[in-house]
């Protein structure tokens, strides 16, 4: 599965698939008991959304969770940017 994570900021995420922004990935709570959740930006119909996406919003223990969710995507940040 081709999808990246973009830092935006501490605990706050783009969800690209295949370079096109999809969905949010973001974290609440404290460190030590925060959640992370992801949605869709757009509710489409529940054939139309892209794997594993099965509703539009996630919730998940952690950030390695998510990342394994979503086919082990990598994570990318400005400084990385353009460095393929």
């Amino acid at each position: 599965m081709p999808y990246t994570l973009f830092r935006l900021a501490p605990g706050s995420y783009d969800v690209l698939l295949d370079g096109v922004i999809i969905a949010s990935l973001v974290r609440s709570g404290t460190t030590s008991n925060a959640t992370w959740t992801a949605e869709l930006l757009m509710d489409v119909h529940p054939r139309r959304r892209p794997t594993p996406f099965t509703e539009t919003e996630h919730m998940f223990r952690s950030l390695e969770e998510a990342q394994t969710w979503l086919g082990g995507a990598e994570i990318q940040d400005s400084s990385s940017e353009g460095m393929e």
